[in-house]
């Protein structure tokens, strides 16, 4: 579980005692630069990586790296922003692989993945030694995040979701204008976990480096969902891989929140205790689902459940690459503004929804905040288990995102439960838990069976 720092924190010089000691502690732990055939301090993930590869699997090193050794995650990124972006500037050709070359385009240059990560750690160490000799500001989210993260096998054989959360996000990126940012994704993982790790690693930095990126962020999300498709394809195809991942992501930019999703992994909203709906999960059976498939010369039969030819009980995944077209890559987005009274957003696998009704989870956060005092740190822990205790037996992960103070939550339940108390003695009974009739109006943004993107609005 990552949280963003208190709310009222700003600009702050690293030059704590606590700061200072962590990053003394990493020089001394590596005194030098690492040579050509010393090893890795983390393990790579892959061996090989494509140019557009690079920044999101070394980041995931890095971040991995600098966080087993307790540096706060702003502090973190930040560096990791500094050591990547250096390497970028170089001829990345010099790394080029000499085992390994894609035969479809020439094109596409794969780089040997240790020594593109051997130089990135040393100007890494480099930014570390500097930044004790003259430490630099830091800008810590103002927002208030507190994040509740938490992922079970279940009765599966094998864990195949990933979650991300990063509300150090612009931290990450090197972003500095007045907006704040964060991001949380789940994706989950089917046919093997490589889609999966591969989408939690690379999603994100597809979604920074959009053109759109600053000025629609929804349809940067999406567009960032279909250019990790595409690359992830590109891998399974050298790499013989046959696995696909479902996924939800949500960005928050000040007071706007924006998702985007593939397949039936989701997002839900809690606003003053009643469920805000914002999305609709793609399954085989959806009516439009169906139809987009079966133009497309596939069908949809229930065996057991809802299936698209006979197989996959999704309908739009990355990866997957025995079944595109009928399994799209093709992410809806929706975006719509916070206006400072909603409670927390909730993104989770279907697992978790098989096990949970929406409404049940408004009940389930209000009784483990009412039995902790106020404290969520723990309430992804309590949404899992009753989701398994619900019935659920495959992998469940759930990343709840306090948007406000969860005491200020639990104040204002406790006075709604008073008011309900009032008003069923007065024969007005009001119900707890339900979902708003009038939701904020949400703008959403899809893609229809030709690929052009259609707005509506609800």
């Amino acid at each position: 579980m990552t949280a963003a720092p208190e709310k009222g924190e700003t600009m702050v010089a690293p030059e704590g005692k606590n700061v200072q000691q962590l990053l003394d502690s990493f020089v001394q732990e590596f005194p030098t630069p690492l040579g050509p055939e010393d090893s890795l301090p983390v393990r790579l993930q892959s061996p090989v990586l494509s140019r557009d590869e690079l920044e999101g699997e070394c980041a995931e090193m890095g971040l991995k790296l600098l966080r087993d050794r307790y540096l706060p995650p702003v502090l973190a990124a930040t560096l990791i922003h500094a050591a990547i972006a250096h390497v970028l500037q170089l001829d990345v050709s010099m790394f080029k692989s000499k085992k390994e070359h894609d035969q479809d385009t020439e094109k596409l240059i794969l780089l040997e993945g240790e020594p593109v990560a051997r130089s990135i750690f040393n100007k890494l160490l480099e930014v570390c030694c500097e930044w004790m000799k003259e430490p630099q500001l830091l800008h810590l989210p103002m927002q208030y995040l507190k994040i509740s993260s938490y992922a079970i096998r279940n009765t599966r054989r094998k864990m195949e979701d990933k979650h991300v959360a990063l509300p150090e996000f612009n931290a990450l990126f090197g972003i500095k204008d007045a907006k704040e940012r964060a991001y949380f994704a789940v994706f989950d993982g089917h046919g093997g976990v490589d889609a999966a790790v591969y989408a939690a690693m690379h999603l994100h930095v597809n979604l920074a480096h959009q053109e759109v990126f600053m000025t629609q962020p929804d349809e940067a999300l999406r567009r960032a969902f279909k250019q990790t498709d595409e690359m992830f394809l590109q891998r399974a195809k050298r790499k013989k891989l046959r696995s696909g991942t479902t996924g939800v992501a949500a960005l928050i930019v000040d007071s706007s929140l924006h998702v985007a999703w593939l397949g039936d992994s989701q997002v839900m909203m809690v606003r003053q205790g009643r469920v805000v709906t914002l999305m609709e999960p793609h399954k085989p059976e959806n009516e439009k689902e169906k139809e987009r498939i079966e133009d497309l010369g596939g069908c949809v039969v229930f065996l057991g459940c809802w299936r698209v030819n006979g197989t996959l009980a999704v309908s739009r995944a990355i990866g997957d690459i025995d079944q595109k077209p009928y399994i799209s890559g093709d992410a809806d987005s929706a975006s719509f503004q916070l206006d400072g009274t909603e409670d927390y957003i909730v993104l989770a696998c279907d697992g978790f929804f098989d096990g949970i009704e929406p409404s049940k989870v408004v009940d389930l956060v209000q009784e483990h905040l009412q039995e902790n005092a106020g404290d969520g740190s723990t309430v992804a822990e309590t949404l899992v288990a009753a989701a398994k205790e619900g019935g659920s037996s495959d992998n469940i992960t759930v990343v709840l995102v306090f948007l406000r103070d969860p005491q200020d939550i639990l104040k204002v339940s406790s006075l709604q439960v008073g008011i309900e108390s009032t008003d069923r003695n007065s024969g007005s009974p009001r119900a707890r838990g339900d979902s708003e009739t009038s939701p904020p109006q949400l703008v959403f943004s899809t893609v229809n069976k030709d690929n052009q993107a259609e707005v509506q609005t609800g």
